[in-house]
């Protein structure tokens, strides 16, 4: 199979192109990324030697497409940093509809058998703290946020293009997902490499908001599986029920690293903060079999390790976060 993944030097795109070029060498897979600053090819050296990296924007893929005889699409490619979307929301909409939408051109022209979309529990909008359902398959979409809206309008140019087109397309929507390699504007990240330098870790004023989680690696297993027996037109939710506020995951990473309570510090909430996320996963467990794997507190103490042992990794990365939290003000 040859298969191009868009966003492959990201966090969960890199995690896929390993997971994948491990689990079936036989493909050529073609790695594609713009490199802004949340991307950076370290993320694909142990796998360098295996795969094709190719830097550029995916509004521009078509040639891509077309050189490589591209029969598969993964599309991670996305601005996703919520805090960032409040400061420049013209960059969410301009990359994750537009540049979808471009991508999805280029694939119907070069007619590629399956174009995989990666979307987000947050095209949702959000739940209260006390609500006893979660968002299925058939939710409706009320986005609340730049970055919500981008991706539910990339969302429904995907499902344009397969009922207008006839493109062959599956959507996974996911849970807030964490593990290495994440970039440091993230929450475990941030607050992981802020207690190794003994900086404060900057909480939200509604540090009881919760969301949902998943390790990267149970992600990319079930995109996996949703390539190999999901079915063309359908949205899959990808998520483990493991809950935790920002509030918990702070006192978590303080706890694995032996530090004090006290490094917490309270920072105002971000405009359109969303209370909680919850997705049901009955349709992709019962249909394709797949479960998650990795234990919540198992996965996040790991991570945090990871963190710990690979200052290498992140210390470079850090300063390179356009985004101050507590800071709404362009």
């Amino acid at each position: 199979m040859r298969l191009l993944v868009t966003g492959a030097a990201g966090f969960i795109g890199s995690h896929f192109v390993r997971h994948w070029v491990r689990e079936h060498p036989d493909d050529n897979v073609v790695a594609l990324d713009a490199l802004t600053y949340a991307g950076t090819e370290t993320n694909l050296a142990d796998v360098s030697e295996r795969i094709t990296f190719v830097h550029a924007d995916i509004a521009d893929a078509g040639q891509v497409l077309r050189e490589h005889d591209i029969e598969v699409i993964v599309n991670f490619a996305a601005e996703s940093h919520n805090s960032l979307a409040i400061l420049d929301p013209g960059r969410f909409f301009r990359t994750n509809v537009l540049g979808t939408q471009a991508l999805l051109e280029a694939a119907r022209q070069s007619g590629v058998g399956r174009f995989h979309h990666i979307s987000t529990c947050e095209v949702y909008g959000d739940l209260a703290l006390d609500a006893e359902q979660a968002f299925t398959e058939e939710s409706p979409y009320r986005p609340r946020t730049p970055y919500n809206a981008s991706k539910a309008g990339a969302d429904h140019a995907v499902r344009a293009y397969h009922e207008t087109f006839g493109l062959p397309v599956t959507i996974t929507n996911c849970a807030n997902n964490y593990g290495s390699h994440q970039f440091p504007e993230k929450v475990l990240p941030l607050f992981t490499t802020h207690a190794l330098d003994r900086r404060p870790l900057p909480v939200y004023a509604s540090k009881d908001n919760r969301r949902e989680w998943i390790h990267a690696l149970d992600h990319v297993r079930a995109i996996e599986a949703v390539l190999d027996r999901g079915r063309i037109g359908e949205t899959y939710h990808v998520g483990t029920g493991d809950e935790a506020s920002v509030g918990q995951i702070a006192n978590l990473v303080l706890e694995e690293l032996g530090l004090p309570a006290s490094l917490q510090r309270e920072v105002p909430d971000r405009p359109g903060h969303d209370r909680r996320y919850l997705l049901d996963s009955t349709k992709i467990r019962r249909e394709l079999g797949w479960k998650p794997l990795v234990g919540f507190e198992t996965g996040m103490r790991e991570t945090v390790r990871w963190y710990a042992d690979n200052r290498d990794w992140w210390e470079p990365l850090r300063d390179r976060s356009p985004v101050t939290e507590g800071v709404w003000t362009g």
